[in-house]
């Protein structure tokens, strides 16, 4: 199928699909709209979840707004994840991967939808600036300013030319100022530096909000420096994104976006930014961070803000990065450091989908575990906290075969390793916020890495044959019982230690002769 033209095009799509959820009545932007969307998040099953879009919000002021707010159209689910790739959910790996290695670079165009509106000089503050959209707070009751959590922030190597896109939180601090959570190794802070090093006063900077969702995707992702995730973006599509020259500063964006804030980011100037909710589940300290002085905003015609249910996991956020980032260590694992034996690579939401990673292999040997564990440790600047890895009957996605794993395959003095330096300074563990000197420093802690394959044959695994469980399974659906979702292990397999006359033991008890093996075993009594 061709990829979305628009937002709008891929929102009717998600209708057509039943999954969106349309809220007409009128919704507080500021204390109602992230909290009736978060609910599925703590309240359904991950398949169960949907977008939102709301089309009637007002604030705290009363105030009322021709724009609508939508939510979880890329990842409130695998399947809406999936959607925006234009893939099946087996097939995302896939696509990442091409989309990786073969991208298509970005084509310049005359014009493009959103720049259906100008506001720029005396215009920008007569439209009301920022104020002329629906930005939510997201946890309202702690956020001290609505946020952007859903901008494509997009600059470009002074020297090279070549444009970056990363996600980042942007706090609204006035209608022409936007804060910006970016430190380094990050690139827009890379590209920061450099411009400050030549003697800028400001760096050149743009915000995309409501892009085709192909961008938000590549925006989240840890793309290496030097990479386009515009042109990756392209690759997803299958096609070049189509750019347009901004008014007021000089980059291109996405043509066909809802809403562009074009800017200045001043090289010698810091302000506060924060304290806003991490992906860590608690909130973040307050940094002194970047700022964006806005030069002009260009949107559609009734424009959509796009936002991303972020903070606390799981969340839309959690599981967009867990997606991106097990398609990033599969590739890593699989073709720079030629794991050859890699089956599967699972990173869980309740670590933010990136501090708790585990890795399957086939028939690994005790080389193979560790150079898988040291490599993945080593994979800046994404730094998981817990790295395992297991066996290719574990399923690295769930975690109570994870857990079976470490109780029953692993022992502490022998298969743990600590690696210092690698854990996020956002962590909450890692020293008391007290502590932390000035609003610059990154304190860092460490990783741990797990070895929880087994070492040695073991009996199989003590469940019914698979063909039983499968036969049962049958009856049950039958039955008109409840839909079954199984997770490994399901049915019971050889583990190695089990010979022949085991196998004719339990053959001979599915004849019902197993007097037979009674009769056998009196042979051998011994005196006790």
């Amino acid at each position: 199928m061709k990829y979305y033209k628009d937002l709008r095009e891929y929102i009717a799509f998600l209708q057509s699909k039943g999954q969106l959820v349309t809220i007409h009545r009128e919704i507080n932007k500021d204390t109602e709209l992230q909290p009736l969307v978060r609910c599925q998040f703590h309240g359904l099953q991950e398949t169960e979840r949907k977008a939102f879009l709301f089309d009637n919000c007002t604030d705290v002021q009363g105030r009322k707004y021709n724009g609508r707010v939508l939510a979880g159209a890329h990842a409130a689910s695998t399947q809406i994840y999936a959607y925006a790739m234009n893939c099946r959910p087996e097939q995302i790996p896939e696509k990442w991967e091409k989309a990786r290695r073969r991208p298509i670079r970005t084509r310049r165009v005359e014009s493009g939808p959103v720049q259906e509106e100008i506001h720029m000089g005396d215009g920008l503050l007569a439209h009301g600036g920022l104020e002329e959209f629906p930005i939510p707070i997201a946890t309202p009751g702690f956020d001290n300013a609505p946020y952007f959590s859903a901008g494509n922030w997009i600059s470009k190597d002074p020297d090279t030319g070549i444009y970056n896109m990363g996600n980042y939180r942007g706090m609204v601090k006035s209608p022409v100022k936007v804060g910006c959570d970016n430190l380094l190794p990050q690139h827009l802070r890379t590209h920061r530096e450099k411009y400050k090093k030549k003697g800028a006063a400001t760096m050149p900077a743009a915000v995309v909000i409501g892009p085709t969702p192909n961008v938000g995707l590549v925006a989240v992702a840890k793309l290496p420096y030097g990479v386009s995730e515009l042109d990756v973006a392209g690759a997803i599509a299958g096609a070049p994104l189509e750019m347009v020259r901004c008014q007021t500063i000089d980059l291109e964006v996405p043509a066909n976006a809802e809403i562009v804030i074009e800017g200045e980011i001043p090289t010698d100037i810091l302000e506060r930014e924060g304290p806003f909710g991490e992906y860590t589940g608690y909130i973040g300290r307050a940094k002194m961070n970047l700022l964006l002085n806005v030069t002009a905003i260009t949107h559609r015609k009734n424009p959509i803000w796009n936002i991303f249910i972020s903070q606390c996991p799981p969340s839309e956020s959690s599981l967009m990065t867990r997606l991106g980032l097990e398609n990033i260590f599969y590739n890593f694992l699989k073709h720079d450091l030629s794991v050859t034996n890699l089956r599967a690579v699972g990173f869980h939401e309740k670590g933010g989908g990136r501090q708790f990673c585990v890795i399957s292999l086939e028939k690994p040997n005790q080389g193979d575990v560790w150079r898988t564990l040291n490599g993945a440790a080593s994979l800046a600047p994404i730094h998981a906290k817990i790295i395992i890895v297991v066996d290719e009957d574990i399923d690295p996605r769930d975690m109570g075969s994870v857990v079976w794993a470490l109780c029953f395959r692993m022992q502490p003095h022998r298969d743990l390793r600590v690696s210092p330096g690698k854990a996020t300074s956002l962590d909450p563990s890692i020293v008391p916020p007290a502590d932390i000197k000035g609003n610059t420093e990154n304190p860092y802690g460490s990783a741990l890495l797990i070895d929880a394959t087994r070492k040695w044959d073991y009996y199989p695994v003590s469940l019914p044959k698979k063909e039983y469980m499968e036969h049962a399974a049958r009856i049950w659906a039958e039955e008109g019982l409840p839909a079954l979702n199984f997770k490994e292990p399901w049915f019971g397999y050889n583990l190695g230690f089990w010979n022949a006359e085991d196998e004719k033991e339990a053959e001979l008890a599915l004849k019902g002769q197993h007097y037979q093996t009674g009769e056998k075993i009196a042979k051998n009594q011994i005196k006790g």
